[in-house]
């Protein structure tokens, strides 16, 4: 397991990305849930983010990638909208365990 962040560092209805080794993620806090998701749009294979750690839309409804606009569901990663729409961002499973954010790097390589 790898610690991502504490959830304190991410707050509600945001987002937050990481680098580990030549891997791009980023997590998305919504209400009581965190998702976590391989930063890479669907239609391009580009990373999704305007700036770092901006991956949701101006409303924070939804992700956004930066370069087509297209929109992502935050909590299944379904494109609603854009030239990917059907398509999902590929999610990482993440687990909490007291107030802390953590993947299995295991799984993450298993999605490559």
């Amino acid at each position: 397991m790898y610690k991502l962040c504490d959830l304190n560092e991410l707050p509600n209805h945001d987002s937050k990305g990481f680098t580990l080794g030549q891997h791009s993620l980023f997590v998305v806090r919504k209400d009581k849930q965190v998702f976590a998701y391989h930063d890479n749009c669907p239609h391009l294979g580009i990373q999704l983010a305007w700036n770092p750690d901006k991956f949701l839309n101006y409303e924070k409804e939804l992700i956004q990638c930066s370069t087509h606009g297209a929109l992502f569901v935050i909590e299944t990663g379904k494109c609603v909208a854009g030239p990917c729409s059907g398509d999902t961002l590929k999610p990482i499973k993440l687990t909490i365990e007291d107030s802390t954010v953590f993947i299995d790097l295991h799984i993450i390589d298993e999605h490559r």
